[in-house]
């Protein structure tokens, strides 16, 4: 059910970011055969997610706390599996992270002084930044054709009582204006 999820708002995406943990054996676990992050990262590209960013997250639980070797090594090992899959590695964010302690989630982390940031280099040009927000304002927005015919493939209908139906979707193409 999850993956079916997980599927459903993929599918919606201009970008994915995958979420990698840094514990030992947490990220073993998940780069493996069958693990999550492969699946997950595979899924994204196959669903036609072009962008990716990956937060290696629980950095303040490897051994040493906040290491750099070990975000170096997560890095190395996912970077040559991404591009396996499709992705370009120099076009995707890594920013080292702790969700829980909130480091380099919206501002530089004192921390991790080792980390000067990430880059990315795309056809469109460069970006850089030191946290994962700012990795997400790096993502560029897809051209979509507003000169075309609307086209809105519908993701689901709600039935709200006093408002009455709901579709939802995305706009692929054309323009949606109020009231018209």
């Amino acid at each position: 059910d999850f993956i079916k999820n997980m599927i459903t708002g993929t599918s919606q995406a201009d970008c994915a970011v995958l979420i990698v943990a840094a514990g030992t054996g947490e990220f073993e676990a998940g780069i493996s055969k069958n693990g999550q992050t492969r699946e997950h990262a595979l899924l994204a590209f196959t669903l036609g997610v072009k962008q990716l960013i990956v937060g290696v997250n629980k950095m303040d639980s490897t051994e040493p706390p906040y290491s750099e070797s070990r975000f170096e090594e997560i890095k190395k090992e996912v970077s040559s599996y991404i591009k396996k899959i499709g992705y370009n590695p120099s076009a995707v964010a890594f920013v080292p992270i702790s969700g829980w302690h909130g480091d380099n989630m919206l501002e530089p982390s004192t921390k991790m002084p080792w980390f000067k940031g990430w880059q990315v280099e795309r056809k469109e040009g460069k970006a850089e930044g030191k946290c994962l927000i700012e990795a997400l304002d790096a993502i560029l927005p897809p051209a979509r054709p507003t000169d075309k015919p609307l086209r809105l493939p519908l993701q689901d209908v709600y039935k709200i009582g006093g408002i009455g139906t709901v579709p939802v979707g995305r706009v692929e193409t054309g323009v949606l204006k109020p009231g018209t």
